[in-house]
């Protein structure tokens, strides 16, 4: 195949579209769809810092590089979830991208600032490992970003990421979370920052193309604890339809957002219902206490009994200091 630009010899093939880019093209093709999203979607403005919800992965590293190739004022936030060594090598691949960029990367560390790790969430109320992670994430991505000043959060979730979570709450009628999908997630409160998602329309091959073609080095390994999870198996029937209908996740996902997502809304869903703030954070939330404060008392119970266990001296959270 032949480049949809140059004409010189192709190296990603975009079946979608029934075209192909060569390594020297891709990269603008791919950040000029970047920012057709930020323009199209409102995201946000030139004049605006952009926090950067980093991973260590292709896809948040890929939105990181590509703000700052389209001159945004981008700085990354980074957690420590205490994941033995995938942790540490993600953690070092974001250290790495920053320090070689020159950029400011935000750093909390789940076990030193709050007394427990996501493994401590294992077994708990809090529900499965990635539930109790993305709750962990979302908290910290909206505090962090609260407290600095950020007016946006942007995360790396690609095409295969919203078709497979608009796949499974169809699957499973989660209709006031189909309610909320989408790539803006306006602010609903002074203490929620608007989240965005800039890579929506673009798979996750075609991120890995750019994090590969500008030599971003990112960790390759899935996140150990996501073994089982449902989003795999809905991201592999999806794949098993993209391979014989090329373009299938795109016209999944976008005629949900053109044409479902209105039809979802009407049933009465309220994203501001009852805000208020948490009584022992001060975060938004709709009951006494935030899900996060709950879920980390858990946590850090269960991360004292470890620690007493092995003869460890416990970290402890000023709830559990309080206590004492």
């Amino acid at each position: 195949m032949r480049c949809h630009r140059c004409r010189k010899p192709a190296n990603v093939e975009i079946r979608r579209s029934r075209t192909a880019y060569c390594a020297g093209c891709y990269p603008d093709w791919f950040r000029q769809q970047v920012q057709d999203r930020i323009d199209h979607e409102r995201m946000f403005r030139r004049d605006e810092r952009v926090l950067v919800a980093v991973s260590g992965g292709k896809d948040s590293l890929a939105l990181w590089h590509t703000l700052l190739q389209l001159g945004y004022q981008a700085d990354g936030m980074y957690i420590r979830l205490g994941i033995g060594d995938y942790s540490r090598r993600s953690q070092a691949k974001s250290e790495a991208f920053a320090e070689r960029h020159g950029l400011t990367l935000h750093q909390v560390d789940l076990k030193d600032d709050h007394g427990f790790t996501v493994p401590d969430l294992l077994d708990t109320r809090s529900g499965k490992p990635c539930a109790a992670c993305g709750t962990v994430k979302r908290y910290h991505f909206n505090k962090v970003a609260a407290d600095l000043g950020y007016p946006v959060v942007a995360t790396g979730h690609n095409l295969d990421d919203e078709a497979a979570t608009l796949l499974g709450n169809v699957v499973h009628w989660n209709t006031d979370y189909l309610g909320r999908q989408g790539p803006v997630l306006e602010s609903t409160h002074p203490r929620l920052v608007r989240k965005v998602k800039p890579l929506y329309r673009l798979s996750e091959r075609e991120t890995a193309a750019y994090a590969i073609i500008s030599r971003i080095d990112y960790i390759l390994e899935e996140c150990p604890m996501a073994k089982g999870a449902k989003s795999l198996a809905y991201k592999d029937l999806l794949n098993a339809l993209e391979e014989e209908q090329p373009g299938a996740k795109h016209r999944f996902l976008v005629g949900f957002l053109k044409e479902g997502r209105a039809a979802v809304r009407t049933g009465g869903f309220d994203q501001a219902a009852d805000l208020h703030e948490c009584a022992r954070c001060g975060q938004p939330t709709t009951g006494d206490l935030c899900a996060y404060c709950r879920m980390a008392d858990r946590g850090r119970r269960k991360a004292v009994l470890k620690d007493a266990k092995y003869g460890r001296q416990p970290i402890a959270g000023p709830e559990l200091q309080a206590d004492r």
